[in-house]
């Protein structure tokens, strides 16, 4: 397996003065929501250089706010409810329990949501196509729990019952946390796993540590990471983030990729790949019994030879996936106002430079991720949001707008008198920190600085219509502010 980890036992300096300053991050890792929480994927390349398991520092995250500090002799699983029998397990208790360990590919429901964004900006930020990853995960099953504390599945026959869980992570809308039916936890074809160590090693803290739900075949958004609590109610989660965040279809399966096909002429023709699944044969997963395993949990890897005199007049490369079921990838993206779940046909575009007698080809992805430049489905436009072209007053043309420069803006840096800068333009924000949906701290972090970026990563063009009642003048570079 190919590895490029090297300086992630430091912290990144884009890290300091965030309450993630202890945490050691890989730094080629591409930020997504600029300093401060944590949302962030690989660069492409370096993630396929890794081969079928992806090492913890370049595995994907998706972080809603500051990683809680947890302790592995301090922190307790809590199991309430409609149990019989209620636990309140420690992590020693946990890790002497029956054991699985088995590799799962997790894919953050965002995936490839730039593309969304280039058509409508949804309300999500740019993740790229590598907001998915592969790690061996060492775990206690969830059903073992589940019957500790006297649940069976005959409890869900004549009433419908859910499972809810609840992370250590505090929130703006308190904490984080989402549910899933209870009979597909006690089904142990499901695989649902409470897990500790990832790779051979205890949870790094941006993946859960001590402990997280990991439900193969979902969307990385259900497999609560610092898992404190596993309630069961006759309810979904009432959690904030279940209800406004991640509440949507998806169908996992765990069905098994049977087919790659390529097309160089946009989909009338399709040239069959050569499939390569390493779950198969890989040495953990065979331990799991000498039964083929009746679920497939993680990624396929495809490889085809052509010509490269096949790219000739071609424009594009077209690639979709079938599984055992006949399901295969929607053709177009389907865009929605979340930015999820686009998994439509993966388009590459050829552009052919002659120089003389010689010619070469340009393949190019449709996005880069986060604010980077490149991809085909931005070429000719400006990846932040065009800038903001309002006055203080526009009702008052002849208004004189007020200037300042960086020093003026960086003086005002508190929760008292907090101002930002965005494309140029200086708002005052004080009166909004306690409205604001990221909480006061993602605001303050970045007070007194142009976070132009963070905000253009993030926001949704409402979010920039609400700005505009905190505009309080134009920043100025070159001379002193004048009012």
């Amino acid at each position: 397996m190919a590895t490029n980890i090297t300086n992630t036992n430091s912290i990144d300096p884009r890290d300091v003065g965030t309450p993630d300053d202890w945490i050691p991050r890989h730094p080629e890792m591409v930020r997504l929501t600029g300093k401060h929480p944590f949302n962030a994927e690989s660069p492409l390349s370096l993630l396929m250089d890794q081969g079928f398991i992806t090492p913890n520092p370049l595995h994907y995250v998706r972080n809603h706010g500051p990683v809680p500090k947890l302790h592995w002799d301090t922190h307790r699983l809590i199991v309430d409810g409609l149990v019989s029998k209620p636990l309140n397990l420690s992590m020693n208790d946990i890790e002497k329990f029956p054991y699985k360990e088995f590799p799962v590919t997790l894919v953050c429901a965002g995936n490839r949501r730039k593309e969304l964004n280039m058509i409508k900006q949804s309300k999500g930020f740019n993740w790229g196509s590598a907001a998915v990853s592969c790690a061996i995960w060492k775990s206690v099953p969830l059903n073992y729990i589940l019957k500790l504390a006297g649940i069976n599945l005959d409890d869900c026959i004549n009433d419908p019952r859910y499972i809810c869980f609840i992370g250590a992570d505090k929130l703006p809308n308190d904490y984080y946390g989402t549910s899933i039916p209870l009979e597909w936890c006690l089904n142990d074809i499901n695989d649902v796993i409470l897990a500790y160590e990832m790779n051979g090693e205890r949870l790094p803290p941006d993946h859960g540590y001590p402990l997280r739900v990991i439900i193969p075949g979902c969307i990385g958004g259900r497999m609560v990471k610092w898992l404190s609590r596993i309630t069961i109610s006759n309810e979904e989660s009432d959690s904030y983030y279940h209800y406004h965040d991640n509440r949507y279809a998806y169908t996992g399966g765990g069905n098994k990729i049977t087919r790659v096909e390529i097309s160089l002429d946009d989909g009338k023709t399709w040239i069959l790949a050569k499939l390569n699944q390493p779950e198969l044969d890989h040495p953990v997963v065979l331990k799991r019994g000498i039964n083929p395993i009746p679920r497939y949990w993680c990624w396929s890897f495809w490889s085809l030879t052509i010509s490269f005199y096949s790219f000739i007049r071609c424009e594009e490369i077209s690639v979709r996936a079938w599984d055992a079921t006949q399901n295969t990838q929607p053709r177009n993206p389907t865009w929605n106002v979340m930015g999820m779940m686009n998994n439509s046909h993966f388009r590459v575009k050829i552009n052919t430079i002659v120089q003389g007698s010689e010619f070469r080809l340009i393949f190019e992805h449709p996005t880069q991720p986060g604010n980077l430049s490149g991809g085909w489905m931005v070429k000719s436009e400006i990846l932040s949001p065009k800038l903001l072209t309002f006055s203080k007053n526009s009702t008052n043309n002849n208004e004189k707008i007020p200037t300042f420069n960086i020093n003026d803006v960086a003086k005002h840096n508190n929760e008292k008198d907090c101002w930002i800068i965005i494309d140029q333009k200086v708002y005052d924000c004080t009166k909004f920190l306690k409205n604001h949906p990221g909480g006061i701290s993602a605001i303050l972090i970045n007070a007194g600085k142009d976070v132009t970026n963070e905000f253009n990563d993030i926001h949704s063009t409402k979010a920039r219509d609400l700005l505009k009642n905190f505009y309080i003048g134009n920043l100025v570079v070159s001379h002193k502010a004048k009012m």
